[in-house]
């Protein structure tokens, strides 16, 4: 039989075994996988870091009745960063809801908020 002889993509070394083989070891597959996924997973990485910190603030307010109030000025003392939401509601009064998974708040007047939990 003709063998067509191929490299591993990773560190170059001739591939044994199956003919649809890239990579000579699970390592090269992941080191090679890991390499042209670095930038796209450092990006989701810092988002997921980002909402899981505000998901924890809000998280940290006692709740009564499913609701609390705080102002501006608590949130980002503890590092809330308003750019970082996963969902927006809007009631049928046109009152926009901002959440964080099943935690959200409202603004209110004079800079303060309603923290409020989805059911």
């Amino acid at each position: 039989m003709n063998e067509l002889k191929k490299n591993c993509l990773e560190c170059g070394v001739a591939i044994r075994g199956r003919a649809d083989k890239k990579f000579c070891s699970d390592h090269c597959r992941n080191a090679y996988n890991n390499m042209l996924n670095r930038d796209s997973k450092n990006l989701v990485r810092v988002v997921n870091n980002r909402l899981r910190k505000n998901y924890r603030i809000l998280d940290g307010f006692a709740l009564k009745d499913g609701k609390t109030t705080t102002t501006k000025t608590k949130l980002l003392d503890k590092g809330f960063d308003f750019e970082f939401i996963t969902s927006l509601y809007t009631t049928k009064k046109g009152t926009v809801y901002y959440f964080v998974y099943d935690l959200g708040y409202l603004p209110l007047e004079n800079e303060y908020y309603m923290i409020v939990k989805r059911e």
